[in-house]
């Protein structure tokens, strides 16, 4: 458990990050249409809460003005493109366009002689 001091400044940390994310998810919403920029699904205030703004460079704390390091996405495409770069780190993308390498292994090269020792 955290001592009271380290409670103060998670609680801080997480207050100054909120407070940032809602400057740039306000600045964002203003001046792109309410739209999914991957899967093009239209958002209204009803659902407007379900509607992320996406920082192209994965760094949340770059926010220029001009918004050229946000896009706005659906909660769904937003966890699709972070997947993707989870999945690189691994040696593939989810999104990964290039063509795979060919399977080196066959199961069943030898089967013919396997089964005559049975």
């Amino acid at each position: 458990m955290l001592d009271k001091n380290a409670e103060a400044v998670v609680a801080k940390a997480r207050k100054q990050a909120e407070e940032r994310a809602q400057g740039y998810r306000e600045k964002a919403l203003g001046m792109y249409p309410w739209i999914c920029g991957r899967c093009s699904r239209e958002f209204t205030r009803a659902n407007l809460h379900e509607l992320t703004v996406h920082h192209r460079n994965h760094d949340h704390d770059y926010n220029p003005p001009d918004g050229s390091n946000w896009e706005l996405l659906c909660l769904y495409c937003h966890d699709y493109e972070h997947q993707k770069l989870t999945e690189a780190g691994y040696g593939g993308s989810a999104g990964d366009t290039g063509t795979p390498a060919k399977a080196t292994h066959n199961p069943f090269a030898d089967l013919k002689s396997l089964l005559k020792k049975t």
